[in-house]
């Protein structure tokens, strides 16, 4: 890692820094993603996926790919994964604030199930480079060009489900249908589209300094690799999916929050295919100290996002303290899952 031979406690208040402006800039980027997607008609579940989903993620990519540039491989795999189990893990605690009904009932759309989905198969090809031969191609695992295929075919079928949608979820009162705000075919564009430039400038250089901070506290504590990037690293860089997310619910833009944590999740497995490109001593998957910890956290990470696919089918209109049984499993595993992994050397 870069160390700018700082002691502990600054180590610490670099990452504390980067890690609150990356939440402030969240902020901004759920209200200027929400007026975007009226503005320019894409719609919430789109605009969520790609546009602010991309834009939240540029954190955890920055922190990724300089862990794995710098040979720190369990870092590099551990943010992405963890990064995915938080985001998702967001959503519950979206669903606590959406008092009205449970949050994946009112925001239930074709296009966001089809993510899911697709979500769950791309963590699928993960679990299935940890567990492959070390073997490569160039100087990557076949896994990451299955990645980087399978990532292309999810675009395209999530657009077609979103452009040309064969069955919609049954509308009931408590769904929360994508429609244009007043007024928002008055916006200027340009602004809209700078001030969305600027706040996502503003999260991936805080991700790089996430990712020096995170490593140097490695270096210098006896947590492990997996807390430090699965637990650590991953949280903070995953503020922006947290604050935009909260953010987006309470703006009543229910498919955008939804879709930003599914759409950055989206991503963030292909942290995994861009780490391994950066990772210069051979499959990414098959580093020294990669192993067990790692398979763990990526099948917890599957298992969040049955969950919450669970959830999206059934529609539970209200559980548990008022939010959906979905969200009490996501978070009895998320946390869970991680006293488990605290334990594991």
């Amino acid at each position: 890692m870069i160390d700018l031979n700082l002691p502990l406690w600054g180590d610490v208040t670099v990452f504390l820094l980067a890690a609150l402006v990356i939440g402030v800039s969240g902020v901004k980027l759920a209200e200027y993603a929400d007026r975007l997607a009226d503005r320019t008609g894409l719609g919430e579940a789109i605009t969520g996926t790609i546009m602010l989903g991309l834009i939240t993620a540029l954190p955890g990519l920055a922190a990724s790919v300089t862990a794995a540039l710098q040979g720190h491989a369990v870092l590099a795999l551990s943010n992405a994964m963890g990064g995915i189990a938080f985001q998702t893990t967001v959503l519950a605690f979206a669903d606590v604030m959406h008092r009205k009904a449970n949050l994946e009932h009112a925001a239930a759309s074709a296009t966001t199930m089809m993510q899911t989905i697709m979500l769950i198969l791309l963590i699928s090809i993960v679990l299935l480079g940890l567990g492959s031969p070390d073997v490569v191609v160039g100087s990557v695992h076949p896994a990451t060009l299955l990645l980087l295929a399978g990532a292309g075919m999810a675009f395209w079928l999530s657009y077609r489900v979103s452009e040309q949608p064969m069955w919609h979820p049954r509308h009931t009162s408590e769904t929360v249908l994508d429609q244009p705000a007043p007024g928002s075919q008055h916006e200027q564009l340009w602004l809209l589209w700078t001030g969305l430039v600027v706040a996502g400038l503003l999260t991936l250089v805080s991700g790089s300094l996430v990712a020096e901070s995170a490593g140097n506290i490695q270096d210098k504590t006896d947590l492990s690799a997996p807390i430090i990037g699965g637990l650590l690293m991953a949280g903070a860089t995953s503020l922006p999916e947290l604050v935009t997310c909260l953010a987006a619910v309470k703006r009543g833009a229910l498919t955008l929050a939804v879709s930003d944590v599914v759409g950055g999740n989206f991503f963030d497995v292909l942290f995994i295919a861009a780490a391994d490109f950066a990772f210069l001593s051979g499959s990414l998957y098959h580093a020294p100290g990669v192993g067990t910890r790692e398979i763990l956290l990526t099948t917890i990470t599957l298992l969040l996002n049955v969950i919450l696919l669970s959830g999206l089918i059934y529609r539970q209109k209200h559980g548990p303290g008022n939010i959906g049984f979905e969200s009490v499993l996501m978070l009895l595993v998320y946390f869970t899952g991680f006293v488990v992994l605290s334990f594991m050397h």
